[in-house]
């Protein structure tokens, strides 16, 4: 099993590990979709509404590093009901973040790694 640890791409502040994986990425959103992330992950305080996109007429939270600032994910507050299962998740933008493959001490781009199926249970 791969497991890594999720940094910001701006500053390398830990952010989260594949532990906490709990879903597939849906189609049109390059996410990976976490239960928990760290102390360093803030929640912005804004409610946003998608206009245009896999997030057109959904209203989000956006997730950023305590850090730097970077915009690393969002959290769905409502959503269409296809992605209604993600709401209350922290997703994290793929290409906001580097992992650290703990297995082979690797440093990869999140979009470029394969994690186990995960399901989320009805």
């Amino acid at each position: 099993e791969e497991c890594a640890v999720f940094h910001c791409r701006g500053c390398w502040t830990v952010l989260g590990d594949s532990l906490q994986l709990c879903g597939q990425e849906p189609p049109g959103l390059s996410v990976l979709i976490c239960f928990k992330v760290t102390n360093d992950v803030t929640r912005e305080d804004s409610l946003l509404v998608g206009l245009e996109g896999a997030l057109l007429g959904c209203a989000y939270y956006l997730l950023s590093c305590r850090s730097c600032g970077l915009a690393v994910g969002f959290v769905l507050e409502s959503s269409v009901s296809d992605l209604a299962y993600l709401r209350d998740l922290f997703c994290f933008f793929k290409d906001s973040i580097i992992c650290y493959l703990l297995k082979n001490q690797r440093i990869v781009e999140a979009s470029k790694v394969n994690f186990p199926p995960v399901t989320l249970k009805e």
